[in-house]
């Protein structure tokens, strides 16, 4: 029966000696290998990429423990066989005073009422929780048993560890026994591939095996076709919903916004190769032109929604020409974030300054009574001005007049509107300062004038 088992499971590991990888948890002197030698497991959640170890250590701590171990699946079990196993451990303990370590693999697919119902009794101690989970548990697992447990990261597995874990089963009586002849190039290929998990190579391994002829020396040679031909193609580790996703796209967008064109198409491809949805990239990208590149090329919000448009149109796998070219573009694009922080300076004097009414002069008054309300009185009409610019004119609030929200850089062709900006600034300080001046002087005191300049140091 056990060699009916697939190969991942004839070679799990008994005990920690045989344990390979996440050194930084089970290592000499860590301290989760001290509390399952002490056989003290406390409640804890395992999180890492499949294939790392997630269950073979909760069974080696069960193991330590002494302990009646029960694993069940987030996929398969509900609320009535979790209560059942509950109620199990609970005469368990009250006979034998034998603890039940209750092993559930992906708890992050079970629902807050499933959780709900382990929460009081791993808060007695009626149970151990030991939960694996690939999914990031601050934002699967409710916070209530996050609490009680404690959360243990894996790593996934370098090529050294799984390339130790392959040998093993090479020659281990408990897997191949030595009746495989992997070559080196086959075996460097398997461990690449396999992407840090053991798993995905054990059964690569299994599979080219199985279907090997043995050879004059009894052994059943495999090479680098047949493990090819056994993964058919790389073990992507991604998901469209969890931390792969927002991490690979995180990456992408900071590759492009730090000017790095190779690496923003490494992880472009990587997104479209593991079946990301082509729009949300598109979407992405458009987003990057507005943010990061913003004015300094204005020209790059254009090819964005082109290729945004394109792929709309097309589809994959051709979009990915479109994404490309939009993605190098914007790599090596000057970069501006002026309007981010405009937007963001507009966001807090929204929410923390006074919400004035808009201005009278800048209402329209379509009706009399309006008119004689004052509205749209004194309005300078920007047209009938030198430069489209009115003198003392303003169109801000009373109380946010002389605030800047754009403050353009020097980079691209931002540069220029910054240029155009201050010529704009300066018309309108030499007119504020050219109608102080006539006031003054039809004027008979310093009164008269005080106002115009005043407005003048404010747009200076």
């Amino acid at each position: 029966m056990a060699q009916a088992q697939p190969l991942a499971a004839r070679m799990r590991p008994r005990d920690l000696d045989e344990f390979v990888g996440q050194s930084h948890l089970v290592g000499k002197g860590r301290v989760l290998r001290k509390a399952m030698e002490a056989g003290q497991l406390p409640s804890m959640i395992l999180w890492g990429p499949p294939g790392t170890g997630k269950t073979t250590l909760a069974a080696i701590g069960a193991k330590r423990t002494k302990s009646r171990f029960v694993a069940i699946s987030a996929v398969a079990s509900g609320v009535a066989e979790l209560r059942k196993i509950i109620e199990e451990s609970r005469k368990l303990r009250g006979l034998t005073n034998q603890g039940t370590v209750l092993f559930i693999d992906e708890i992050h697919r079970f629902n807050k009422a499933q959780q709900d119902v382990v929460l009081p009794y791993v808060e007695n101690g009626d149970v151990t929780l030991l939960g694996a989970t690939t999914e990031n548990p601050s934002f699967e697992v409710n916070s209530a048993l996050l609490s009680r447990s404690r959360v243990f990261t894996l790593k996934p597995l370098t090529e050294d560890e799984v390339r130790l874990i392959v040998k093993r089963a090479l020659e281990d009586e408990r897997g191949l026994g030595g009746s495989v002849a992997l070559t080196k190039e086959a075996e460097d290929g398997l461990v690449a591939v396999s992407n840090g998990d053991a798993r995905v190579a054990l059964n690569a391994l299994e599979l080219a095996a199985d279907a090997a002829v043995p050879g004059p020396d009894g052994k059943r040679p495999v090479g680098l076709d047949e493990v090819k031909e056994a993964l058919q193609r790389r073990s992507l580790l991604y998901d469209r919903a969890g931390d792969q996703h927002y991490d690979t796209i995180s990456a992408f967008i900071k590759s492009v916004r730090g000017s790095d064109p190779d690496a923003a198409l490494y992880w472009l491809m990587r997104m479209i190769d593991a079946g990301e949805d082509p729009m949300f990239i598109a979407r992405r990208i458009v987003i990057l032109a507005g943010e990061d590149v913003g004015l300094a090329d204005p020209q790059a919000l254009v090819i964005a929604s082109a290729a945004q448009q394109a792929t709309h149109l097309i589809g994959m796998p051709e979009a990915y020409y479109p994404l490309a070219e939009a993605t190098v573009y914007l790599a090596l694009a000057p970069k501006s974030d002026s309007l981010k922080r405009g937007l963001g300076e507009l966001q807090h004097d929204l929410a923390e300054t006074r919400v004035d009414p808009v201005p009278l002069h800048l209402r329209n008054a379509p009706t009399r009574l309006m008119a004689e309300q004052g509205y749209g009185r004194g309005y300078k009409y920007a047209h009938d001005f030198e430069g489209h610019v009115a003198p003392d004119e303003t169109y801000l609030p009373d109380s946010l007049e002389g605030r800047r929200y754009y403050v353009p850089t020097d980079l691209g062709a931002e540069a220029k509107l910054k240029a155009r900006l201050e010529e704009l600034r300066r018309s309108v300080r030499r007119r504020y300062i050219g109608t102080a001046t006539s006031v003054w002087l039809k004027g008979s005191g310093v009164g008269v004038m005080i106002a115009p300049m005043r407005n003048a140091a404010r747009i200076a």
